[in-house]
């Protein structure tokens, strides 16, 4: 058994549906960044991570990279936690309409250009692929996580709030959920 913590990114400088398809933080999750790496370190050793994992988008490599600056280790990038794909035929003007959607069912109701159940289960596997790391990940890439590891339908199965910890152990390669992270209510939902 190892432990894996997923935390969502900090406070972006801009939201989905705006003109910046990759912003970084603001000042405000900046601040947060530097909190959640502090949070992190001060967990007993056998829980605190060793590696730290990224979302390829900007917004999570900026949260991730006060933790990897701490740890002495450099921010390894990895796509399976990132963000959800967006149908080919949507404009980004489209997208939060799309994900609004989304939201109100479940995986396998999401349409779009591939299996988005199919979609939670590769976030559960490259999550899973991480033992012993902070994986710093999305609203919807936390929800596909927290749904592959408890067998939840719902697309949102919950809130996560920026720099929210969710926790999971990992047992025969398996996403087995220990606690999820703090809720707050967001644009999405």
């Amino acid at each position: 058994m190892s432990r894996v913590h997923m935390i969502r990114h900090g406070r972006p400088a801009s939201t989905w549906g705006e003109a910046d398809p990759d912003p970084g933080l603001d000042a405000v999750g900046a601040e947060q960044a530097r909190a959640v790496a502090r949070t992190l370190l001060a967990l007993p050793e056998p829980e605190r991570p060793s590696r730290v994992i990224s979302s390829p988008l900007r917004r999570c490599r900026e949260t991730a990279q006060p933790l990897a600056d701490a740890l002495g280790v450099a921010v390894e990038i990895d796509s399976r936690v990132g963000e959800i794909p967006t149908p080919a035929a949507l404009n980004a003007q489209d997208r939060p309409g799309w994900l609004r959607q989304a939201f109100q069912g479940r995986w396998s109701d999401i349409r779009g250009d591939l299996d988005y159940a199919a979609w939670t289960r590769e976030v559960a596997q490259g999550v899973a692929s991480h033992p012993g790391a902070a994986v710093f990940s999305h609203f919807v890439a936390l929800n596909a996580a927290v749904s592959a590891a408890t067998g939840e339908e719902a697309v949102a199965a919950f809130r996560p709030d920026h720099v929210s910890v969710t926790t999971f152990d990992v047992v025969d390669g398996a996403l087995i959920l220990v606690d999820k992270g703090g809720e707050a209510s967001t644009q999405v939902l």
